[in-house]
């Protein structure tokens, strides 16, 4: 047997697929994972097709069909008022996750210290850890998760490289407002940290809040990349197809990597979301869409003994369960999961110390058949 020492000694499965798994073995309904359970647009999907009988089905141009860069680049013109230039300052990824392990590579050193946000998305600290960087975790508290900004700053040293941000936030459900966004450009203003602004729920946002994306500040928009993710907005996870923006001198260091990384990724996919979203309706709609399903799914657990604070943005809800049981949370989810055939996913795994408030997250880009039969369950506990 071959002897070897690993590089990510701590990390087990994830709770992501620890779930999956055990609510398809149950045979449970599974909100735990983030994907929808219904269809792409057919459109979407007839432009696919397109593409490949068209015979783009040969390597990509590394940083992304120009076609996709320039229909993104005029999204942030219209959404945000603000430019990033196609030829130098956007690069297609394969997913928002391939990005975001790119962009910690180009940047990350040994003992270089990046500041993250609990309850954190999962793929940030393994990534840091691998390129020799060290994780400093600010715990935002449940339920409101906001932001301490003069916390913030007391962790900023000679030491610090980057600051990674999500919003809206996977697993809160939480948004950054604009005076979030105002205080971290402060932060940032006259220094070398690099934000890294994870923004692939950009598009479902509630409540007609504005999201705050990082590229409408100046000051912090030439301290950061952008990460979003088509898989997520348009229903198609599998396809893990996304993109990130930055600054000229910043996406020179990223596309080092990304070359020899994947290179480049799916050609016809990337033909077709470059007419998809020509047509701005099919992301500016999608905040109703997904509120629509946020509000049906609270409206059918309304009675239940959940405490709920609604969802501000993403496709989850998070709920708070310590009317039900003290149990911990995993030890919760699982009971859930194996007697009452409903999957969700504990929140105590993001959190620093894997600190418990009581708090589990349920997915409801779901079919409302879906909901109904999940908020069933949820009433009866």
């Amino acid at each position: 047997m071959i002897q070897h020492q690993s590089k990510l000694p701590e990390v087990s499965p994830s709770i992501f697929s620890v779930m999956s798994g055990l609510a398809h073995k149950h045979n449970a309904i599974n909100l735990s994972q983030g994907f929808p359970n219904f269809k792409s647009d057919p459109k979407l999907l007839k432009l696919v097709t397109k593409a490949m009988q068209s015979g783009y089905n040969q390597y990509a141009p590394m940083a992304g069909a120009m076609e996709l860069r320039e229909a993104i680049a005029t999204k942030f013109e219209y959404l945000y008022n603000t430019s990033y230039n196609p030829e130098s300052e956007i690069t297609v990824t394969a997913g928002a996750t391939q990005a975001i392990y790119t962009i910690i590579s180009a940047f990350i050193k040994q003992d270089d210290e990046v500041i993250i946000f609990r309850p954190a998305y999962d793929c940030y600290e393994p990534t840091i850890a691998l390129n020799g960087g060290k994780t400093v975790s600010i715990q935002l508290e449940a339920p409101t998760y906001g932001v301490n900004w003069e916390m913030v700053k007391s962790k900023i040293n000679n030491n610090t490289k980057m600051i990674i941000i999500n919003t809206p936030q996977n697993p809160s459900g939480t948004i950054f407002s604009k005076q979030d966004m105002l205080q971290l450009q402060e932060l940032v203003k006259g220094t070398n940290i690099i934000v890294l602004s994870d923004e692939v729920y950009e598009h479902i946002i509630f409540d007609n809040e504005q999201h705050q994306s990082a590229c409408l500040y100046p000051v912090l928009k030439e301290h950061s990349f952008i990460v979003a993710s088509f898989g997520k907005t348009f229903h198609n996870t599998g396809w893990k197809l996304g993109y990130c923006c930055a600054p000229k001198s910043l996406m020179e260091e990223f596309q080092k990597i990304h070359q020899f990384n994947v290179f480049c990724v799916n050609h016809p996919m990337q033909k077709a979301i470059a007419e998809y979203i020509s047509e701005p309706q099919h992301y500016v709609e999608l905040p109703s869409f997904y509120q629509q399903k946020r509000d049906f799914f609270l409206n059918l657990i309304k009675e239940s003994r959940f405490k709920i604070t609604p969802s501000k943005g993403t496709y989850f809800q998070v709920l708070d369960f310590s009317a039900i049981t003290q149990e911990n949370d995993v030890t919760f989810a699982k009971r859930l999961t194996i007697d009452h055939k409903l999957a969700a996913i504990p929140m105590s795994v993001f959190n620093e110390n894997e600190t418990d408030y009581k708090m589990l997250r349920f997915c409801f880009a779901k079919t409302e058949d879906t909901l109904e039969k999940a908020a069933a369950i949820i009433c009866n506990l």
